[in-house]
């Protein structure tokens, strides 16, 4: 009798585990991922942004834009990150994005992550006081919203097994720091670098490139992403281009590992808010084509050598953050449509991906706002996307208030204290997320 209870446990117990192996998402599939590609180029004529004050009706199309999206499942948790060739993505449009996506896949809010390149090439998709008002094309906006929505859609769709992993570099020769320091000690914003550069003292810079690789199970890579933090400005406001629509760097980039590796290459904008192309203002090749093969050229190379998994589990947080704004503002100052109050309410984001961390800001996030949080943060694998789920200005340290310039003064309706609070918060989200289970 004690044997045949010992047998029928024994069986119940198989029986179990074998339920569990088979029955159980993530324990059969693993992690699953699928990429998409949707064009997303306005038509001539439409207003483009990017350069404040600035009429700019585009009567060309050097090179076209895209909404490039990227999905993960581990079985229990989905995450979506879609980098748009947009110079931003204002909340209220994240949300219907979002509204959208989860609709149709169930990936919630939460899940998502809707950024911009940060191309000044792009369409004017938000309204701004210091343009009148005059110059979205709401009807473009609606399509734009479908396409980006459309772009995760598609890529959920076509979801296969995958690993995934990332690797860093660094290209310290084409970028610098634009807020530079004359030899009276004022701060002022160089827009190109000067040839007697002894004569100016420059700013701390972020050179680094992150990759992630998502690769089939035969090692074929299906989709990456190219985190690094620069300004898209690389042609500056010079009259052959300033009318022309253009992904500017980050597309030349992406479309150098798409050739050459293969999958769907996404740009995702690192913390370069005062970050400059260092072509700019110099011999003028084709600055785009310049910025564009040398960051292609390390993406492809980091690329190379990453060790890949399945074994992932997938993540996210999202919290909402409220920046003190300013109490009088410049009559020229860059603000939108609404009226000033004493606070801005926006949000940040995290995603975990195994040992990879992607962190979400809004804003055009300073460099040193970043790399404080790169070192506090002591996360091998951490990307910084700035100008995430929303537009909300520069975002600045305290310093820069001090120091006057552009980003700290009329570029901004955000009070000196911005950018710590950032830094604290973003760090309160990571360690949350570190401790989640």
């Amino acid at each position: 009798m004690r044997k045949y209870i010992t047998l029928k446990l024994t069986l119940l117990v198989f029986v179990v585990l074998l339920s569990s192996h088979i029955f159980c998402p993530h324990s059969q599939a693993g992690l699953k991922g699928g990429c998409a590609k949707v064009n997303i180029t306005p038509p001539i004529g439409i207003w483009l942004s990017g350069y404040s004050r600035r009429d700019r009706a585009s009567d060309d199309i050097v090179d076209e834009l895209y909404a490039r999206a990227m999905v993960l499942d581990d079985g229990q948790n989905t995450i979506a990150i879609v980098c748009n060739d947009l110079v931003g993505v204002p909340l209220g449009i994240t949300t219907e994005i979002r509204r959208i996506i989860e609709e149709k896949t169930g990936i919630p809010e939460k899940s998502v992550l809707i950024c911009a390149t940060h191309t000044h090439y792009g369409p004017m998709i938000r309204k701004r006081k210091i343009y009148n008002n005059r110059m979205v094309d709401k009807s473009y906006v609606q399509t734009l919203i479908k396409n980006i929505a459309g772009s995760v859609l598609i890529a959920h769709k076509n979801m296969k097994e995958v690993r995934v992993g990332a690797a860093k570099g660094k290209v310290p020769e084409i970028v610098y720091n634009r807020r530079t320091k004359m030899p009276d000690g004022s701060v002022r914003v160089t827009w190109g670098i000067p040839y007697n550069e002894s004569e100016v003292t420059f700013g701390p810079t972020d050179p680094e490139v992150c990759v992630l690789r998502v690769e089939d199970m035969n090692g074929e890579i299906i989709c990456s992403l190219v985190n690094f933090a620069c300004h898209p400005t690389s042609e500056g406001i010079f009259a052959d281009v300033l009318y022309s629509v253009s992904a500017d760097f980050p597309g030349y980039a992406a479309r150098v590992v798409e050739q050459i590796e293969g999958g769907i290459c996404l740009f995702a904008q690192g913390t370069g808010g005062n970050m400059a192309a260092i072509t700019r203002l110099r011999e003028r090749r084709n600055p785009r084509l310049q910025m564009g093969n040398a960051l292609g050229g390390e993406a492809l190379r980091r690329l190379q050598f990453v060790r890949t998994s399945n074994d992932v589990t997938l993540k996210s947080l999202k919290k909402d953050i409220n920046f003190p704004t300013k109490k009088t503002l410049p009559d020229d100052s860059i603000m939108d449509d609404n009226k000033l109050k004493n606070d801005l309410t926006t949000e940040i984001q995290v995603f975990k991906i195994g040992d990879i961390y992607i962190l979400g800001l809004p804003g055009e996030v300073l460099a040193e706002i970043g790399l404080e949080i790169k070192k506090k943060a002591s996360i091998e694998n951490l990307f910084i996307i700035s100008l995430s789920n929303d537009v909300c200005g520069y975002v600045c340290h305290s310093e820069a208030y001090e120091e006057g310039g552009y980003e700290s003064t009329t570029a901004t309706i955000l009070a000196k204290g911005a950018g710590e609070i950032m830094i604290k918060e973003a760090l309160n989200i990571i360690n949350q997320m570190k401790q989640s289970k």
